[in-house]
């Protein structure tokens, strides 16, 4: 944990180290597209010295000055399988970015979906010392969290507080400055594997890239595509991408629990591929233009033709109906959804207040899905796009980018984690001071 916390803390501050220089890369790493959006900060400091004028929403920080995607090569369910194919489409993205932007990157926040999230809830209590809740407090009571065992091979990715409790008052966003007795705290903590974390850092270094921050895509949708009410009264954000689909649950404006379904767009399009024997290629197509997941009667008379290069003719003039297609897609759609509601349940979301539901990523797109999902979710479902940001081509506005949006959100106000506090060395828990000791005599 303790080499964990020094690299996240060394991590914040190359990124903070970069937005002072002025322009950051985001870098959206999935099993479809990879997705670079390139970042000038400015404004802010010039709009605060003006009296009584601030960001407004958090958006006049930053403005997006570069846009790329490239086809994602090397990459299965969200993690680097073939290490040199991806550090050849990270660098297709990255220069075609900083090409359109007109200036050099050296520091990238990239995003993830793979890696087998898994989300811990902590607890903490410490005695204040002073009456007032000062800094040092806030580290006290995070530190004093019973961090549980989460198994070998694991990395801390997230760990933030989302709630505080000063004496018998609860639900507090930020205590400093408050004054009580007793403080304690509620802390959400996400695990991934460590290997998918080292792969993708080092493949980012071989670009010749400095890694400022890593985020999961499951937390960064939820960011950008729950309106501020959602996040608020309770929402479960569902991203569809093209390997996995991630699942993240919102409430305070906090997340409080992320997993992910490791099907998404792509099985969809192997199954294609099979019934109607095509090449992948082909599928995705027909996917795009014809897919669907509810049947209608005009659908048997719709027919597709299929084309292909085989140069047999009468394989490459074969059509089928619309109907069909939907027969082939349905099914898979459908254990992708009940796979999310496994999710859901295990994580308590018919708990919540609010129970809204919403569908973005590039797998969202299909024709009726919205309809099927809230059948089988058992919840209202709507669709949702990015918020928009400033500069952002329209090119790179619709529910495919909610991962790369979210991450300018990440980069330009990002929530009070673990890290950004000083812990107490003696607070550190024993089991992780034995890990780290461990750790080091292996390493050096």
């Amino acid at each position: 944990m303790i080499e964990l916390y020094e690299s996240q803390r060394a991590m914040r501050n190359m990124r903070k180290a970069a937005m002072q220089r002025g322009v950051v890369a985001v870098l959206d790493v999935g099993t479809s597209k990879i997705a670079c959006l390139v970042l000038r900060f400015d404004g802010t400091e010039r709009l605060s010295e003006a009296d009584g004028i601030g960001a407004m929403a958090g958006q006049a920080g930053f403005r997006v000055i570069g846009a790329a995607t490239t086809r994602s090569r090397g990459v299965r369910f969200g993690e680097v399988s073939a290490m040199a194919e991806t550090e050849r489409a990270i660098r297709t993205a990255v220069q075609a970015a900083q090409k359109m932007a007109n200036i050099r990157v050296d520091h990238v926040i990239a995003c993830f979906s793979g890696a087998e999230p898994r989300s811990y809830g902590l607890a903490g209590q410490v005695e204040l010392e002073g009456h007032t809740v000062s800094e040092q407090d806030i580290s006290r009571v995070l530190s004093s969290c019973d961090v549980p065992d989460y198994g070998e091979g694991r990395e801390v990715l997230h760990a933030q507080p989302v709630n505080f409790a000063l004496d018998h008052r609860s639900g507090l966003a930020d205590p400093r400055g408050q004054m009580g007795q007793t403080l304690s705290t509620d802390m959400h903590m996400l695990t991934v594997g460590g290997a998918a974390i080292q792969n993708l850092a080092y493949c980012i270094k071989r670009c010749d890239l400095e890694l400022a921050g890593l985020a999961s895509s499951a937390y960064v949708s939820g960011i950008s595509a729950l309106v501020e009410d959602e996040q608020e009264l309770g929402a479960a954000c569902i991203d569809l991408g093209g390997g996995t689909a991630g699942v993240s649950v919102f409430i305070k404006k906090h997340m409080i629990y992320a997993d992910s379904v490791r099907m998404g767009g792509d099985h969809v399009t192997s199954d294609i591929s099979m019934g109607l024997q095509v090449p992948k290629a082909t599928a995705e197509r027909i996917k795009t233009f014809y897919g669907g997941v509810v049947a209608t009667g005009m659908d048997d008379r719709e027919m597709i033709e299929i084309g292909g290069e085989t140069g047999d003719w009468e394989h490459d003039r074969r059509t089928v109906s619309r109907a069909e297609l939907i027969g082939i897609m349905r099914p898979r759609v459908e254990e992708i959804l009940e796979e999310v509601r496994a999710r859901l349940d295990a994580a308590g979301f018919d708990h919540l207040p609010s129970q809204q539901i919403v569908l973005t990523g590039g797998g969202s797109q299909i024709p009726g899905l919205d309809g099927l999902a809230s059948k089988i979710l058992g919840h209202q479902v709507r669709l949702g796009r990015p918020l928009r940001v400033h500069g952002l081509p329209q090119a790179a506005t619709g529910a495919g980018f909610s991962s790369a949006v979210g991450m300018c959100l990440f980069a330009a106000n990002p929530q009070d984690e673990w890290w950004d506090f000083e812990i107490p060395q003696d607070r550190y828990p024993a089991r992780s001071l034995k890990r780290a000791v461990k750790w080091f005599r292996d390493n050096w």
